[in-house]
């Protein structure tokens, strides 16, 4: 009687599982955590117009974004640079003096099992904001799309790109 019940119930817990993946909304829309310092893409991408690439460096040619090494903040701000006397920027100078990386918060995040490479991407023409939404418009970041599975197989298939299962699970 046991052995009857799991071999009904596993297969429909399966079923259950890959329906939810494929069609719920993500619980993550809409997550915006606190990060150690009030960076404001809309100043940066929008007002200054900074392409996305100059902070997260080998999107074009790496399957990672990367969040920027305080570094690159140091180009525009370091040395008595740009908004020097705010608060958070002296903070920023001063981690980067100091040698410690700045801990910045994770905001879009894929699950352990897929695997999505940026530079494929954004080598075939596909603009960051249909994945992460206007940046240029946003003062603080913020998840605006769900980046489940029924998320990327709806764009694969409008844009006839590849959508067998190992293309995103390896």
């Amino acid at each position: 009687m046991n052995q009857k019940i799991l071999k009904i119930s596993v297969p429909l817990l399966l079923v259950a599982a890959v329906a939810y993946l494929i069609f719920s909304p993500s619980r993550y829309v809409g997550y915006s955590p606190d990060q150690p310092i009030p960076f404001n893409h809309k100043i940066h991408a929008g007002d200054n117009g900074i392409d996305c690439r100059y902070c997260h460096t080998g999107v074009d040619n790496s399957a990672h974004a990367t969040v920027p090494p305080s570094s690159t903040c140091m180009n525009c701000h370091g040395l008595g640079g740009v908004a020097a006397k705010q608060e958070h920027v002296k903070w920023l100078v001063n981690q980067y003096n100091s040698n410690k990386p700045v801990s910045w918060v994770k905001v879009h995040d894929m699950p352990d099992f897929a695997y999505f490479n940026h530079s494929r991407h954004i080598n075939r023409g596909v603009d960051c904001s249909q994945c992460h939404g206007n940046m240029a418009e946003n003062t603080r970041a913020e998840q605006v799309k769900s980046l489940n599975m029924g998320f990327c197989v709806d764009c694969h298939r409008e844009n006839n790109a590849p959508n067998d299962c190992s293309t995103c699970h390896r």
